[in-house]
């Protein structure tokens, strides 16, 4: 069994906790707006098969494991190419290696096989609401919503990531209507927000696709930071008023 992978970064640190080798694998659904790795889209040839990707992995296990770290695996959305990861998973769980999934929930199902493998979901918010989903993605939110129930079942940690475009997600409306979508999610562990940048702008050029948001200005980090802190006051207000 092969898989098509895009890239493998050694020493990731900021995909899970410690010191990470994250996997890229390539093909997505979605078409986020504000997507910084169009390039991944397509599924593209499969070069790693899964002896070879275990053991690339293994030599950097005496680094990852020092520090409490681990693999990633991310994207494009890594459950696209779900056969591939329950054989891997399966294999570097023998190993004893902690393994994170960096996925928005879009993938081909086999979720409740998949997460019994994982120990840690980092679970990327593209929109609450399904209007505004179906405009920031180009999909129905339905199948993100079909991995939620599985995750919920799991009962694995969730990490959430949300990246905050300016004119979609900065304003009180949003953090609001996020805060009480975040409610439905268990085992949340860490809320990220993420700023939107400009990183990505020259990939858009290069292959030659339109950047539907070209002329829209990064998110400031000090901004970001600030509305954070709005959320997470609104977050916790409303998980205390369940309580």
């Amino acid at each position: 069994m092969q898989a098509s992978v895009n890239s493998i970064e050694t020493f990731g640190l900021v995909d899970g906790p410690g010191i990470r080798t994250v996997i890229f694998l390539n093909g997505c659904k979605l078409r986020c707006l504000y997507c910084h790795n169009p390039e991944m889209w397509q599924m593209g040839n499969k070069n790693y098969t899964v002896d070879e990707l275990v053991a690339k992995i293994l030599r950097n296990k005496p680094y990852f494991k020092r520090n409490n770290g681990g693999v990633t695996f991310s994207g494009g959305e890594p459950l696209l190419q779900v056969d591939f990861l329950l054989e891997i998973c399966k294999k570097l769980k023998e190993e004893g290696i902690h393994i994170a999934l960096d996925t928005a929930g879009v993938g081909v199902g086999k979720y409740e096989e998949i997460l019994s493998l994982i120990d840690l979901v980092l679970l990327d918010i593209k929109h609450s609401n399904k209007d505004g989903y179906k405009k920031l993605t180009g999909m129905d939110i339905s199948e993100s919503e079909k991995f939620i129930e599985y995750l919920n079942k799991s009962g694995k940690p969730v990490w959430i990531r949300q990246v905050i475009v300016p004119g979609i997600m900065d304003n009180d409306k949003y953090l609001q209507e996020l805060a009480v979508y975040l409610l439905k999610i268990k085992n949340i562990e860490k809320i990220e927000f993420l700023p939107f940048h400009h990183l990505g702008f020259s990939k858009y050029e290069n292959l030659k696709l339109e950047n539907p948001l070209k002329n829209v200005p990064e998110m400031n980090v000090e901004n970001c930071q600030k509305l954070y802190e709005r959320f997470m006051n609104i977050y916790n207000n409303l998980k205390d008023d369940q309580k």
